[in-house]
C-alpha cells in the first residue's frame, strides 16, 4: 500500500532505529555513570517516539483499509 504518511512514518522509524543504534554503541563505550543516564533517557524517549510511530501506523492503516473496502 503506498501512502505518503504512511511512508514517513516508516522513514521517521527508521531514523528513530538508526539513533539506538548509535546510542547502542556510545553507551557501551563510555565508563561515566552519568553519561550512562543521559543516553539510557534519550534511548527511553526514543522508544517512546517509536511506539507511537508504530500506533499511528496501525491505525492509518486500518483506516485505509476501510477506505478501500467501501469502495
Amino acid at each position: 500500500m503506498e501512502d505518503p504518511y504512511l511512508n514517513d512514518l516508516k522513514k521517521e522509524f527508521k531514523h528513530h532505529s538508526n539513533q539506538l543504534k548509535k546510542l547502542k554503541k556510545k553507551i557501551l563505550k563510555t565508563r561515566s555513570d552519568e553519561e550512562q543516564i543521559k543516553i539510557i533517557k534519550k534511548i527511553d524517549l526514543i522508544a517512546k517516539e517509536m511506539e507511537k510511530n508504530q500506533k499511528q501506523s496501525v491505525k492509518v492503516t486500518k483506516s485505509r483499509l476501510k477506505e478501500r473496502k467501501k469502495r
